[in-house]
């Protein structure tokens, strides 16, 4: 793989122009992508925030979601925050009917879970394989897991505190093979290190 990976974030909602940012500042080349024959080009994608049921059904209009899900299932790397991670799992709690899944990580995770108590949230989290402290994380009317599946590695959690109510301990980020996920939005702080993380997964690809 290249030391410059070619790598795609989803254009149809969410902080495309952040992810892109975070991305090339990680040492990638980032584009954005809309369309099949963009998602062919790409050694990875990035799938932002937004709103997971109208990211469905635009995957659908756009023709990317077939393709997207065969990319995925033959190995394509890709990182989803918030909505991207709804999106990456196998099963949804509280979603709609019609949601379309991308069945990239064996989770099943629910919708909108911090949004029933706080609209947002924010801490500070111990990541697992990102040198540098606690990654500060903001998570806004974002998921968390529910059950992982034995070949997933959770790489964070919500603090077992007092403070976090119903969050305490819910797993917040995770990784099976060349997919990643994340609840939080570290596009939001300008943190990088989860992007360097995924380059790097890309790179070795």
């Amino acid at each position: 793989m290249t030391t410059n990976p070619l790598i795609g974030v989803l254009a149809l909602q969410g902080d495309v122009r952040e992810h892109v940012g975070l991305l090339e500042r990680a040492g990638a080349r980032a584009v954005p992508v809309r369309r099949p024959a963009e998602l062919a080009g790409v050694d990875g994608l990035v799938l932002p925030g937004g709103e997971s049921t109208t990211m469905s059904r635009l995957l659908e209009t756009f023709e990317l979601l077939e393709p997207l899900r065969e990319r995925i299932a033959a190995g394509m790397p890709a990182y989803g925050s918030c909505a991207g991670m709804i999106l990456l799992a196998r099963q949804v709690l509280d979603g709609r009917p019609d949601q379309r899944q991308l069945d990239g990580l064996d989770v099943v995770v629910r919708r909108n879970a911090f949004g029933r108590q706080v609209d947002s949230f924010e801490g500070d989290l111990d990541f697992q394989g990102l040198d540098g402290g606690p990654v500060h994380a903001v998570f806004i009317r974002a998921p968390w897991v529910e059950k992982a599946g034995d070949g997933v590695d959770i790489l964070a959690q919500v603090p077992d505190t007092v403070e976090a109510g119903d969050a305490a301990a819910r797993i917040v980020a995770i990784r099976q093979g060349p997919v990643l996920a994340t609840a939080f939005h570290p596009e939001l702080t300008g943190d990088e290190r989860v992007h360097r993380l995924f380059v790097g997964m890309v790179r070795d690809g």
